[in-house]
């Protein structure tokens, strides 16, 4: 099969997976108007229209539908076959992509990622962070990060041992002129950081005691939608903010912030690494994993 065959049937699945020529241009790493060229004269040759285009909209006709439906498992053999080709090299290369929550990505990225990036220079790493829970394989990704309890259940799952929770934190001025919450109901009395979720949601304050849990709806005088900043706001004594614990670790050593209502931010599920089951991983692929183990059982 002539290389730029296979070079189209990756264009054809690459944009039935995104939904967008402009998406799946910038995923294979060329213009919109050469992919676009080289879908129409892949037509030609096959005498079929693949996709419905209009200025809006992208979708699969019925046969590009039975194109990409027969062609993307052998795509997918073939792609596995060069990997196993290129796996026998010696030293780890090319490219890793990470999906990950922005606050899992925090945690692992001075011990685990760039402390591999050192040691595999040959190896680049395309680290995406999104608040969503997406399918890391319809999206092109290598490896997920996420919460373990997470994880899908057909994922191999590689924990990696930390331990996480939640804290209520704010700035000890703001503590010394408005006081100290007791329990998670005091919190109506305070100001407070509020949060937005991705999906445009109001986030609701999460908290666990003696098997008791509880959600509250906080108000204050400001809305955020990023952990680094709701940790700026709560340092400058705006409220009280609540954030990973792992955020705002430092700044509670250094005094800059103070932890409350501890007793009921419990542990949360560990972080794990995850990933489908791969026949010949690629080196660069495999030398990742056996550093996460390394990194989770030091």
């Amino acid at each position: 099969m002539a290389r730029a065959v296979l070079a189209d049937l990756d264009a054809v699945l690459a944009i039935a997976r995104l939904g967008s020529f402009r998406a799946a241009a910038l995923d294979l790493g060329m213009s919109t108007t050469a992919l676009s060229n080289a879908i129409g004269k892949l037509e030609q040759r096959l005498g079929i229209r693949l996709f419905n285009r209009t200025t809006r909209s992208v979708s699969l006709t019925d046969a590009g539908r039975t194109l990409v439906e027969r062609v993307g498992p052998a795509m997918t053999d073939i792609h596995d076959a060069m990997q196993a080709a290129r796996s026998l090299q010696e030293v780890p290369a090319g490219t890793l992509r990470i999906n990950a929550f922005a606050t899992a990505a925090r945690e692992v990225m001075a011990p685990l990622i760039l402390s591999f990036l050192r040691r595999y220079p040959q190896v680049h790493i395309d680290l995406v962070t999104e608040g969503r829970i997406v399918d890391i394989v319809a999206a092109g990704f290598d490896l997920g990060l996420r919460p373990a309890d997470l994880v899908p259940a057909d994922m191999i799952a590689v924990p990696l041992g930390l331990r996480r929770s939640n804290a209520v934190v704010a700035s000890p001025e703001f503590l010394r002129v408005h006081g100290v919450p007791a329990v998670p109901a005091d919190l109506h009395r305070f100001r407070c950081i509020r949060a937005r979720l991705p999906n445009n949601a109001l986030f609701r304050w999460r908290f666990e005691k003696d098997g008791e849990a509880l959600q509250i709806d906080v108000q204050g005088a400001i809305t955020l939608d990023e952990s680094s900043l709701v940790r700026i706001a709560a340092q400058s004594g705006i409220g009280i903010g609540y954030v990973m614990e792992a955020d705002v670790r430092e700044d509670i050593a250094a005094g800059r912030l103070v932890r409350v209502l501890e007793d009921w931010t419990p542990d949360l599920a560990p972080l794990a690494l995850y990933y489908p089951g791969r026949k010949n991983p690629p080196a660069a692929f495999t030398a990742f994993l056996q550093a996460a183990r390394a990194f989770a059982n030091p």
